[in-house]
């Protein structure tokens, strides 16, 4: 079937909805198109640059109706970089489209009558902005001197940043900080295309609640030109910087960190916390961006479990126990599975940090391990899972459905694969409760969800 659009045409539209990346969604005879900074409900004309089997993309020409809710993104590199995808969108209207979001994909892949299970208001944050506390930044070469941003959008293209707003400021001052003290040293910045140079990325992490910070170089090779002077400085502007780390990537490769990680000065770790827990983090530790939010998240989890003291949980996707140590500090008896031995070990050693016995880490597919353990005889009053996008796999679902566990608490960060799970556990005998959404990143498309589905008493 021919399209009916074709390129160079200008149209009049009206968009109706936004894509997971967030372009505007028109649709010409049933064809959508996709279009930048365009909000639902505005109207406008749009010239189309390309078309492909079944969609395709177009350039907004001009408004001559907005949304109620636009509003001018702070961001002076918005735009350009790929970072974020909402700045144009209040941050009323990103949590209501958040939870549309969620609604949406309950409703249509996994079969929820959402109107009698409650889908709650998006629970953002008060403060919107500098939340990310990591900042993970590509180094480059323009006219001699290093650049350090972010890729433009669907490009390796280097906009060198002043500020990211959404950044911790702390973050942003030392990434600046360490750009400049390299320029002056003449460090040379990798090159993908020829595999040369020698500084990757700089990656800085820093603990909201300790005000500690950690300085990673991600280099192609093991030397540190200068490395004396370069540490010297940085510790001495940034009193809060307890770590200097060297990861060695020589790799023609878009991964990041390469396998091998030594310490150039202070520590191997820095500390945050979580509510009462205090967690160390190395420079190749999951932890969570936004420890604000995931506070949030993880309290609405305990809230969900409802956990008396002779509870035992199981958390499939442990990670490095943050949500099982918080479950622990209520439960008879938690245990955690996760398939990075690395986390396991971070797991271990956060549970030893707080004085936590009560719970039992093991490396493994979740998808394995938690079948072998009822097979052993271990019984779940409560499985929590908190899967990466992908959700879990059927085997694990399959095997929560066969434990039988009074409840299942699901923390997700991909409302489609949460849908498409909760189908599976309602076929099998739960009854999905209700679902918070929490906006874990401002001004981006990801939302994060808990949901409570309760065993059908048979």
């Amino acid at each position: 079937m021919e399209a009916p659009v074709k390129k160079n045409q200008i149209y009049d539209v009206v968009f109706e909805d936004l894509t997971h990346e967030g372009a505007g969604v028109a649709k010409i005879s049933g064809f959508p198109l996709f279009v930048p900074n365009a909000l639902p409900g505005e109207q406008g004309t749009v010239k189309v640059v390309k078309v492909k089997k079944g969609y395709g993309y177009g350039r907004l020409m001009e408004l001559t109706k907005t949304s109620p809710d636009r509003t001018e993104a702070p961001c002076p590199i918005y735009k350009q970089c790929g970072g974020c995808q909402l700045q144009h969108l209040s941050y009323e209207g990103q949590l209501r489209h958040k939870q549309k979001v969620v609604k949406e994909a309950l409703a249509r892949i996994g079969k929820v009558d959402v109107t009698k299970t409650t889908i709650h208001p998006t629970i953002g944050m008060s403060d919107p902005w500098n939340y990310r506390n990591k900042a993970q930044v590509p180094v480059g070469e323009r006219e001699g001197g290093l650049i350090a941003g972010f890729f433009q959008k669907r490009t390796h293209e280097i906009i060198d940043m002043e500020r990211c707003l959404i950044q911790q400021s702390e973050n942003d001052q030392i990434v600046q900080a360490v750009k400049a003290i390299c320029r002056r040293y003449g460090i040379r910045a990798y090159d993908e295309q020829a595999h040369k140079g020698w500084l990757r990325h700089i990656v800085v992490r820093y603990g909201e609640m300790t005000k500690q910070a950690m300085v990673v170089f991600i280099t192609r090779t093991a030397d540190f030109p200068h490395k004396k002077r370069i540490l010297a400085e940085i510790t001495a502007k940034f009193p809060s910087v307890q770590s200097i780390v060297q990861n060695i990537n020589p790799k023609r490769t878009n991964v990041i960190f390469g396998d091998e990680t030594k310490v150039l000065w202070g520590s191997e770790y820095i500390y945050d916390c979580i509510g009462s827990i205090q967690f160390a983090i190395s420079a190749r530790s999951f932890y969570q961006i936004n420890p604000v939010q995931t506070k949030v998240l993880y309290d609405k989890a305990l809230e969900y479990a409802n956990l008396t003291g002779e509870e035992t949980v199981i958390d499939a996707y442990c990670g490095i126990g943050t949500i099982s140590l918080f479950f622990a500090q209520k439960a008879k008896k938690v245990y955690g599975v996760e398939i990075v031995p690395d986390a396991i070990e971070d797991a271990k050693r956060n549970a030893k940090l707080n004085g936590i016995e009560n719970v039992e880490f093991a490396v493994g597919e979740a998808e394995t391990l938690i079948p072998k353990w009822h097979q052993q005889g271990i019984k779940a009053d409560i499985i929590v899972v908190d899967p990466p996008r992908k959700g879990c796999g059927e085997s694990l679902l399959q095997t929560i459905i066969a434990m039988k566990p009074k409840k299942v608490v699901y923390v997700s960060c991909n409302p489609a694969t949460l849908a498409r799970d909760i189908a599976i556990l309602e076929q099998g005998g739960y009854e999905t409760k209700e679902v918070q959404p929490v906006d874990m990143f401002p001004h981006t498309m990801h939302v994060e969800c808990c949901a409570l589905l309760m065993r059908i008493e048979e």
